[in-house]
């Protein structure tokens, strides 16, 4: 679809970021697209992932960077932030949720007493977007709205630029490039428990590949599950300490990927029957070969390049789970429900290997 002509406003528009940490950069964008439209929907993404150095700002605390940058343009209901949830395996899911949540807001702002009689039809949508390229991908996404380019006068930095400034021993807060009260915010968040832990583990992995490589690894990771339950592990140590993970590890040179991952299952959980530890090829039995599946998103270990097998264990329904205990580097092991888990208590991208494997 066309660029918006000049002069010409759109009902709605829509950026997409993940503003970690917003910087005057994303502020110019968002004031130049309210110029244009009138009504901007800002989509806070990874809203759904947990902390680390790649995205150390929860939801919470990005809305409140924009509602600190434009608090009278929120208060007037110009600027509507909503946030917006990573689908990493699937970017039809993420597709069809940006869809859905600008269809909801569009409906509920754009006509507050009743919808409309032809829907989101009765309303022209423009996605803004830092300049060409970064549009043009998007308008393949989104084809059915109209485009809003604007060249940032910001373009000599990023926000990865800020968080490598930020994430030091002694943390500097680059206030010429951030509002004040996004500047001020930052301050504050430097002397919290939160900044500790993810400065230990952005130095654990600034090392990391001195002493391991970058890659790429190769690891399997045992999705297990039993009578709506699946088995997860805490981290005990870095990256991800505190974390829940799937029970999984590196494959050894002289193993095969699918005994890495009933190995590391039976180490890591200790899992037992009324017999004791379940043996290797009773848990061999249980997997689901059909469902085997490879992960292998470019970026979803902060580690390096990492491609993981994940094997899916379905286990016999019964009333009493399988009996685990936390072993090797896990500080514990336990079944959850899968309907009580939530995406930010996961380490790196497992929570999407799970929303993949279990039909979630």
């Amino acid at each position: 679809m066309a660029d918006q002509a000049k002069g010409q406003r759109a009902h709605f528009g829509v950026f997409i970021g993940r503003f970690q940490p917003l910087h005057i950069g994303h502020e110019y964008v968002i004031r130049e697209a309210l110029e244009r439209v009138d009504k901007l929907i800002v989509l806070v993404g990874s809203a759904n992932v947990a902390r680390d150095p790649r995205n150390p700002f929860s939801y919470a605390e990005r809305e409140h960077m924009l509602r600190a940058a434009f608090a009278y343009e929120m208060a007037q209901g110009r600027l509507i932030v909503e946030p917006l949830d990573d689908h990493l395996y699937s970017d039809t899911a993420w597709v069809a949720e940006v869809q859905r949540r600008v269809r909801e807001i569009v409906l509920r702002e754009g006509n507050p007493e009743g919808f409309p009689a032809n829907g989101i039809k009765d309303f022209r949508i423009a996605l803004a977007g830092y300049g060409k390229d970064n549009s043009s991908f998007y308008l393949k996404l989104f084809p059915e709205w109209d485009s809003i380019q604007i060249d940032s006068q910001h373009g000599t930095f990023g926000a990865s630029d800020i968080r490598d400034r930020l994430f030091r021993r002694i943390p500097e807060v680059p206030s010429s490039i951030l509002s004040k009260g996004v500047a001020e915010q930052l301050e504050e968040f430097a002397k919290g428990e939160a900044f500790k832990m993810l400065l230990a583990e952005r130095e654990y992995l600034d090392a990391y590949p001195q002493e391991w490589g970058e890659g790429p690894f190769v690891t399997a990771d045992a999705v297990v599950i039993q009578a709506g339950h699946i088995l997860l592990v805490g981290r005990g140590q870095l990256p991800g300490k505190g974390l829940l993970a799937l029970p999984g590890g590196f494959v050894g040179k002289d193993e095969r990927i699918r005994d890495a991952a009933i190995r590391e299952l039976r180490e890591e959980t200790g899992i037992s029957d009324s017999k004791g530890q379940i043996p290797p090829a009773m848990l061999s039995s249980f997997i689901e070969d059909s469902a085997t599946r490879v992960f292998d998103a470019p970026g979803r270990s902060l580690r390096g390049r990492i491609i993981t097998h994940a094997f899916l264990f379905r286990l016999p329904e019964r009333r009493n789970l399988a009996k685990v205990k936390g072993g090797d580097d896990a500080a514990h092991a336990r079944w959850y429900r899968l309907g009580e888990l939530e995406p930010q208590m996961l380490f790196e991208d497992h929570w999407s290997i799970i929303e993949q494997m279990a039909d979630l």
